[in-house]
């Protein structure tokens, strides 16, 4: 019996095919109907949000979330009996698909003459059949809302901008104005590839080897579109190593960097001026670094660039300068991995959790 065999049949004997519920293995102290969150941006969490079998539809690891233009919840993961989970508000299971994405990692909704479609970034990682986790090169693939690919982006070496033998191990996709995609490569390279609407190469920067840092990228995990200042649209990149969001033109020029100490983010969301973020991990207090094996996660949330909510996480604090001092998770871990947040119409969060035990997103009620 191979892995993914006896995964689902120790699952099935464990939930006994009912309704998926969070592993108490990984989460012995939930606490019933937590508030979590600071100031204006308090939730009440729901853990049983989404209605799925554990068994039909098993989950590996719960990745990203987007929501489109009919109000559906589309979720990727890494999975391949169903890449592709879509779900309504309540959490009731509409449709799924999807097999041939191991590494499924990223989710970005474009809209195009009225139509959607969706950008499905594999990371290249996936879990073979002897449970070992196994790097090869990943891909993008611009899809319909019911699965059929329309192209693929494949490796950059293609191209002539990648060496033989450099790994292409993309984690995200934003989409600007004009139709241009921006592909991290995030477990990769660490660089920003700009790409027309049709996947043809126009410019990369990022990496590790620019003499000015705020040009060099460490773990470019996620990359999206700022639309906040009507004046300037903005390409945002997560350093997650650094617990840095480089913001640069659409050209790929630096404008300007936020820190949040201690926070090792995915990709920037925005709602209205809101920025929002998944935090994989942090430091717990006594602990110099991150483990990134360690539940350590929590979501931050930035009004106007500036931090005023970290569910799950400590309040955040700010010195007489200004600068925002470290955040912690806090000690009863309301929430293991923070990966990506997608957000609702009544501004309620919906929160993807990798390594979390194998769990579909939880849903924070705005209160």
């Amino acid at each position: 019996m191979d892995s993914r065999r006896s995964f689902i049949k120790k699952t099935s004997l464990l939930l006994s095919g009912v309704i998926s519920t969070p592993s108490l293995a990984f989460q012995p102290s939930f606490k019933k109907d937590e508030i979590i969150g600071h100031g204006d941006y308090q939730y009440k969490i729901h853990r049983d949000w989404a209605k799925i079998s554990s068994v039909r539809n098993p989950i590996l690891n719960c990745h990203e979330m987007v929501m489109d233009s009919k109000g559906r919840l589309i979720m990727i993961g890494d999975h391949t009996d169903n890449n592709i989970l879509i779900f309504d508000k309540s959490g009731k299971l509409l449709d799924f698909w999807g097999t041939a994405y191991p590494g499924g990692h990223g989710l970005t909704l474009s809209e195009e003459g009225g139509e959607d479609f969706l950008y499905i970034t594999d990371s290249g990682w996936y879990l073979d059949k002897k449970g070992q986790w196994i790097k090869h090169n990943g891909r993008v693939s611009k899809t319909t809302m019911d699965g059929q690919v329309i192209f693929d982006i494949g490796h950059p070496q293609t191209i002539g901008i990648y060496k033989p033998g450099e790994h292409f191990c993309p984690t995200e996709v934003a989409i600007g104005p004009n139709g241009d995609i921006y592909v991290a490569d995030g477990y990769g390279k660490d660089l920003i590839i700009q790409y027309n609407q049709y996947g043809q190469y126009k410019r990369h920067w990022g990496g590790h080897d620019n003499k000015n840092n705020n040009y060099n990228l460490f773990n470019a995990h996620g990359v999206s579109i700022d639309y906040r200042d009507p004046n300037q649209t903005l390409v945002v990149c997560s350093s997650r190593n650094e617990s840095t969001f480089k913001f640069y033109t659409l050209e790929g020029e630096f404008v300007k960097k936020i820190k949040l100490p201690n926070m090792y983010m995915c990709r920037a969301v925005f709602d209205d001026n809101n920025l929002y973020a998944g935090v994989c991990w942090s430091s717990p207090t006594n602990e110099d670094g991150y483990d990134w094996t360690k539940h350590t996660g929590f979501v931050t949330i930035l009004e106007n660039d500036k931090v005023v909510s970290n569910p799950g996480g400590t309040a955040p604090k700010y010195d007489d300068n200004g600068e925002l001092l470290p955040s912690y998770q806090l000690a009863h871990q309301p929430i293991l991995h923070g990966h990506d947040v997608c957000i609702d119409e009544d501004k309620n969060l919906y929160i993807c959790q990798w390594n979390a035990g194998n769990t579909p997103p939880l849903k924070l009620e705005r209160i």
